[in-house]
């Protein structure tokens, strides 16, 4: 009822009626008869859909639990079985009044017949509001992930947790060893520029670059906690290599912070890139702590890249993507996203 108002709705079921009254006009010899079975079409219809909206909304706390599919299915049966019952009242009284003569296999035709068509009418109905519920859903859905994409460089150009930390190991740092603070402001400039300069595309090896100097900064408050591991293609392949600044870092990040972080032991990381059939591919194996419990649903909720996917689209096309799976053991994710070899 949100979606049409009654007037529309009342006009919606006089063309209904008309439609269904044209195609079974067979059996009309006069327009008097035509007349008659309008009307009483136009009624029963009105009788058995208003009613039956109002009971559909008022179970839509119930079909909102209900998966697509089978409130989809509750309302064609609501609708079908209004529209039987109401066929069915509506030729007694018109049995009643005399209008028509009584036939049971008439009887039977007329209700069969108009259960059907109120089911089809229904069906397709249902088609297009569920069509325009999923353009309105992936428009929603768009501008949330839009909306937190923003809310998320603005927050990524510089990480309250991040920035505190590194602060206080200056702190600690400058009294006890200098030359290693020094070093590490060097690290912490060269990261800050790139995260306020934003979403860019810029060549591999700069990347590369940043992921060096973000884990030479953590590298002091994680002591041997990570084991890196790298597998890259050569100097002269790299060169030629492009991606959106700070993907693989922010990739990283998200799991120093949500597995090594969360742990005694010492991690495992390994990163393998390959550039191969005009598509780069980068796959991140960290491998879990053995001791310390890590809950997988949680794991799966944070390993979520669904922003840095974004970004990598926007330069890349829509074959580009983010997907990470989690198992008991590890941690998989692979960053896959279309690139012409220009060398080629």
């Amino acid at each position: 009822m949100d979606v049409m108002r009654p007037w529309q709705w009342l006009l919606y079921i006089f063309f209904w009626s008309l439609f269904v009254t044209v195609i079974d006009r067979h059996d009309l010899a006069t327009w008097s008869e035509f007349m008659i079975k309008f009307m009483s079409r136009f009624v029963q219809n009105t009788v058995s859909i208003i009613p039956s909206l109002y009971l559909i909304d008022y179970l839509r706390p119930v079909f909102t639990r209900m998966s697509i599919v089978k409130a989809s299915i509750y309302v064609l049966m609501i609708l079908m079985i209004a529209s039987g019952i109401t066929m069915t009242l509506v030729m007694l009284i018109m049995l009643n009044v005399g209008w028509i003569e009584y036939n049971l296999q008439t009887f039977i035709i007329e209700v069969l017949f108009d259960t059907i068509i109120g089911g089809g009418f229904t069906l397709v109905f249902l088609l297009y509001f569920l069509r325009r519920y999923r353009e309105v859903n992936a428009l929603k859905q768009s501008f949330e992930y839009k909306l937190t994409a923003q809310n998320d460089v603005i927050k990524a150009r510089l990480a309250p947790h991040f920035f505190f930390n590194t602060i206080n190991t200056l702190v600690s740092l400058i009294e006890s060893n200098p030359s290693r603070a020094a070093d590490l402001l060097q690290h912490v400039s060269a990261l800050f520029r790139a995260s306020f300069e934003g979403a860019r595309e810029i060549s591999f090896e700069e990347e590369i670059a940043l992921c060096e100097h973000y884990l030479a900064i953590e590298s002091i408050r994680l002591a041997d906690k990570l084991i890196m591991s790298w597998q890259l293609p050569d100097e002269d392949v790299m060169y030629d290599m492009v991606i959106t600044a700070l993907t693989l870092q922010s990739v990283i990040e998200k799991m120093l912070l949500n597995v090594v972080e969360m742990t005694t032991e010492t991690i495992y990381m390994d990163i393998e890139v390959t550039w191969q059939q005009h598509r780069v591919t980068i796959t991140i194996h960290v491998q879990l702590p053995q001791k310390t419990l890590m809950i997988n649903y949680d794991l799966r909720q944070h390993m979520n890249f669904y922003i840095q996917a974004e970004r990598l689209r926007a330069y890349f096309g829509e074959s580009a993507d983010i997907q990470s799976t989690v198992t008991s053991k590890q941690i998989v994710t692979v960053i896959d996203y279309p690139l012409q070899d220009v060398s080629l």
